[in-house]
């Protein structure tokens, strides 16, 4: 991987009402659609989180392909059920739900481990099929694989990834981590190559450290695709809530650390995806501009 590849800069999401009441958007942008274009003339590349929580429509896709330029980006936030995420029985489509409570057993929510072969293939392909019209008009960037703090570096772990890479392809994935023994000093190497190995893209994260599901900002190309994402540098990120965990903005300087790590990423990478998670009211979009700024890549290309 050499050369120096483009940087494209984003943030997660673009629908928060948090985001639609600060003001961000013009007095005169109010629909989804009015949305998502103007959120496209300003950022290059976005990530949908909300797929995480519920499986999206195929014509909901459609209409984000439709409604975005050609070189528009999205990277798809991969159903809670997959990457070992408690999962709600009713975030399942209507006609999978009995199947999901009869798994789940009367709990609120239904683990992987539990869910019966046949209801897991029928969310894969589900999932997979209602991202067509993205991958079909080349908007699809990576599918993310953001893994809990419950999943440590093992060889389980491994072959579960390499499990979530062959059902996804020909799309590709990325591989964020949220449990330290995958990128601790004695396994950071081994962690690398075997990402590098079967070219899965490490997610490099800015974090709050300290906490149980923290992993250090470890900046490394593990593919032709590198990708970083901010979650902020909260006090309260082991809180429930989302503005506890995610509200903080990042200074200027904050932000200026990062850019020789990720111009040097991107000698390393055709591409790299930068996207900004500390989603509350504004912060992830303003703190993107700065970024993009601060990069001097303008609306696509480093």
């Amino acid at each position: 991987m050499t050369g120096t590849g483009r940087i494209r800069v984003g943030t997660a999401g673009w629908t928060d009402r948090a985001l639609a009441a600060a003001g961000w958007y013009p007095p005169d942008v109010r629909t989804p659609e009015q949305r998502l274009r103007y959120y496209a003339s300003r950022f290059p590349l976005v990530e949908v989180d909300s797929t995480y929580y519920s499986p999206p429509a195929e014509r909901t896709v459609r209409l984000w392909a439709e409604r975005t330029p050609g070189d528009f980006t999205f990277n798809i936030k991969a159903f809670s059920l997959f990457t070992q995420h408690p999962t709600r029985p009713d975030a399942f489509p209507r006609d999978l739900r009995p199947a999901a409570r009869e798994a789940a057993r009367g709990r609120r929510h239904l683990y992987l481990r539990d869910a019966a072969p046949a209801l897991v293939e029928s969310m894969w392909d589900r999932f997979l099929s209602a991202l067509t019209p993205l991958a079909d008009s080349g908007k699809l960037g990576a599918i993310l694989l953001q893994f809990p703090q419950w999943v440590p570096r093992s060889s389980d772990g491994r072959r579960y990834i390499l499990e979530c890479r062959r059902r996804c392809a020909p799309l590709r994935v990325c591989v964020e981590f949220r449990n330290a023994t995958w990128m601790s000093d004695g396994a950071r190497d081994e962690t690398l190559a075997f990402l590098s190995e079967h070219d899965l893209p490490y997610v490099c994260v800015d974090m709050p450290q300290g906490y149980p599901s923290s992993v250090p900002p470890v900046a490394e190309a593990t593919s032709d695709l590198a990708v970083v994402r901010f979650h902020g540098r909260s006090e309260q990120w082991d809180s429930r809530e989302k503005e506890r965990r995610f509200r903080y903005r990042y200074s200027t300087e904050e932000l200026r650390e990062w850019v020789p790590k990720l111009r040097r990423l991107a000698e390393r990478a055709e591409t790299t995806h930068v996207l900004m998670n500390n989603c509350w009211r504004d912060d992830a979009q303003v703190n993107a501009q700065q970024l993009t700024d601060l990069l001097g890549v303008g609306h696509g290309c480093g």
